[in-house]
């Protein structure tokens, strides 16, 4: 049974929030979707100290799936993941006929979530999505949350005591197949993590080789 409440923070306790917690928790790994469950309270307890003023309800989707596009079920596919995400939640959002304003907002939260330096300077639910997620993979911002509120997010979905060597072999195996993606990113870090023989794109060379004569 998930808690509704964490540091006084509650999951949205609606038929689209039950919805998207059951999709995702028959979809994602149990590292991934307790990641996605942290990033949700990260997000929102940074949100409510922050006094934004931000809908739960969006938050806890775009949470939801940030990181499906990892999963297996794009094994195929040539986008980013990031990409592969917003267009699931698009998808989901609008076959329960959500506005395509909330859908917009809940895509460029996923699409962006990897890209820093951009999403603070949008919407409240894309700006604290990204923080979120930064938060519980890189300890992003640790410092301003209170212990008190770390430890019962914490206890409610607890880290594996591997959860850094897992994620980043999450990132690896979600993105392996479509190396070209990483690119301009900072996901490029865990194909070389993973794979000794991958190649970084230099764009200093890409255009000094370009067809332009100077």
């Amino acid at each position: 049974m998930i808690p509704l409440e964490i540091a006084g923070i509650r999951i949205p306790d609606s038929k689209l929030a039950r919805d998207v917690t059951q999709l995702i928790r028959d979809t994602e790994s149990e590292l991934l979707f307790r990641h996605s469950c942290r990033v949700y309270f990260w997000g929102a307890i940074g949100g409510t100290n922050k006094g934004l003023v931000y809908d739960p309800e969006l938050l806890y989707v775009a949470s939801m799936f940030h990181d499906l596009g990892l999963t297996a079920q794009f094994a195929d596919s040539r986008l980013r993941f990031e990409v592969d995400g917003a267009n699931a939640a698009r998808d989901f959002l609008r076959a329960r006929g959500i506005s395509e304003g909330d859908i917009e907002t809940v895509w460029n939260a996923v699409a962006l979530h990897t890209t820093p330096g951009i999403p603070e300077f949008m919407r409240a639910e894309i700006a604290l999505l990204q923080a979120g997620a930064g938060m519980d993979v890189a300890g992003r911002g640790f410092e301003h949350y209170d212990e008190a509120d770390r430890n019962a997010v914490v206890a409610a979905f607890p880290r594996e005591a591997d959860f850094k060597d897992g994620i980043i072999d999450a990132f690896y195996q979600g993105m392996k197949h479509r190396p070209e993606t990483t690119f301009g990113t900072f996901n490029d870090d865990f194909l070389a993590a993973r794979d000794p023989q991958f190649q970084r794109v230099n764009m200093c060379s890409v255009i000094c080789h370009s067809h332009w004569e100077h």
